[in-house]
């Protein structure tokens, strides 16, 4: 798989976590740029170390399902990135506000927002992609945006969130119309 491919999953990965950054971002009352840091390097790493998760469980699977391998990798794909536009059509970001943020809440929201990126693992090695390379760009890619979007969210509305998570359902979506359509053409 190419760069310019792992980094647009690497970006609609991340689209959970820019949208609940920029949530947190709206509410932390006494934000500082430690906590976009914090918050940043959290996610990231969630979102690194889940495909990693997900691949040891696909290349574990994989003889039993290498027939039908794409349509599985499709299929994924396709939920997820269905369940992020509908998440994004009905979540009201304004009633999920934090005014405070501990550990143990930021590790709860950077495992939900890093479920995702575990079944993306397990397409990884049902279509033989080596795992390190996709995990430094989705680790990165999502820690740099989400500390972004913690700064944007202290200073932007409420109503951005839920198009950010649209779009990377979308994107998600398209990549695997795109490995199906690739798959066919073998």
């Amino acid at each position: 798989m190419d760069l310019f491919t792992i980094f647009f999953i690497a970006l609609g990965l991340s689209m959970d976590a820019i949208a609940v950054a920029i949530g947190l971002g709206l509410s932390i009352d006494t934000l500082k740029i430690k906590h976009g840091l914090l918050i940043g390097l959290f996610f990231g790493i969630f979102q690194a170390l889940m495909p990693i998760v997900g691949w040891i469980l696909g290349t574990n699977l994989k003889n039993l399902i290498i027939n039908f391998d794409h349509w599985i990798v499709f299929g994924l794909l396709l939920f997820i990135g269905s369940k992020m536009i509908y998440e994004s059509l009905k979540s009201n970001p304004s009633k999920d506000a934090l005014r405070s943020l501990n550990l143990f809440q930021l590790f709860l929201l950077s495992i939900a927002t890093s479920v995702d990126a575990l079944v993306i693992g397990i397409s990884f090695a049902l279509v033989d992609i080596e795992i390190l390379m996709p995990v430094i760009i989705i680790g990165f890619v999502t820690f740099i945006l989400s500390f972004l979007g913690v700064g944007f969210g202290r200073y932007v509305g409420y109503i951005l969130p839920r198009k950010i998570e649209t779009m990377g359902g979308l994107i998600l979506i398209a990549i695997g119309f795109k490995i199906l359509f690739e798959h066919s053409m073998m």
